[in-house]
């Protein structure tokens, strides 16, 4: 169900799972009900205008989140392999947040920011992060010479259209991702031709269908007519990870939905969707989740089924 709170109302100073520090003047902020989709999925967006010196963090995020300075000023420290970076922010950039990454964000004291955010994930969201030149070691967006107008644009129709139907969202979705890429300057070419998209999209379509059988990497580059190292290498620089990672993404996605709309018990979810050993299913859902199954189970219930 989705949940809306209005403009202009206060948050809590402190609580557990929230925001610390200076306490905000207005923001909006909305959950997405998530209606199955794979490639692309919304899970919470807003906007926030921060008083002087608001902070956030440290923290770790799920999914990938990503900030858009509207106005005003901000501070950025971001961890990255031990190493902690701190970058300056001002209107018409924005800084992502990679899942499992460690982070703090603060407001300037005398001109403290306004940014519209988006949190989001899905099996081709790495694909188009690197392909606008972003992840964990550059986590900075800076627009090219065309400016960003249209990335700031495309968020603040997501934040203010919490009404909207899912499919309206994620469509809107696609659009930031693709303005995001068009508009960075650390942008890199992904095109790789007709031939590479054609293997690459018999590959997915072949995991999708197969998914929860023990297929392997192997059996997919055959299938593809490739050698299997070729093969590897073409699929990372398509989709923007290896194919076991693609295939446990969509094992542990399709497995979060049914858990999500279903009332089947959580071993027969991880049988049908390749995981036959409930513990490993276990291990790969809490890694990639954040929670065991059962416990994000009780939090993401919708009632139906």
């Amino acid at each position: 169900m989705r949940t809306w709170y209005n403009r202009r109302k206060k948050r809590p100073r402190s609580a557990a799972g929230m925001k610390a520090g200076a306490r905000m003047s207005e923001y909006s902020f909305s959950m997405f009900p998530n209606d199955g989709f794979l490639d692309f999925r919304l899970f919470q967006y807003g906007w926030e205008q921060c008083e002087p010196l608001y902070s956030f963090g440290p923290f770790v995020r799920n999914h990938y989140l990503f900030h858009y300075v509207l106005s005003g000023k901000g501070i950025l420290m971001s961890n990255n392999g031990g190493v902690t970076s701190r970058h300056h922010l001002v209107p018409g950039q924005g800084f992502l947040i990679c899942p499992g990454q460690v982070n703090t964000y603060c407001a300037d004291e005398l001109q403290p920011w306004k940014y519209v955010w988006l949190e989001f994930d899905g099996l081709r969201a790495a694909e188009y992060l690197d392909r606008a030149g972003l992840g964990q070691a550059q986590p900075i967006y800076r627009p090219g010479s065309g400016g960003s107008e249209e990335v700031g644009r495309q968020m603040l129709y997501i934040a203010g259209h919490a009404d909207a139907s899912p499919l309206c969202l994620v469509g809107h979705l696609c659009l930031f991702l693709d303005e995001l890429v068009r508009s960075s300057s650390t942008r890199r070419d992904g095109r790789g031709g007709p031939l590479r998209d054609f293997y690459i999209q018999e590959a997915v379509n072949y995991i999708q269908q197969n998914y929860h059988r023990d297929i392997t990497v192997e059996e997919i580059a055959d299938v593809c007519k490739l050698n299997r190292s070729y093969f590897s290498k073409l699929f990372r620089e398509a989709v923007g990870c290896a194919p076991q990672e693609f295939i446990i993404r969509l094992r542990l996605t399709k497995a979060a939905e049914q858990m999500r709309m279903t009332n089947e018990t959580i071993g027969d979810i991880a049988r049908q969707c390749g995981y036959p050993n409930q513990l490993h299913f276990s291990q790969a859902f809490k890694k990639r989740y954040g929670l065991p199954p059962r416990e994000w189970r009780k939090q993401n219930k919708t009632g139906r089924g």
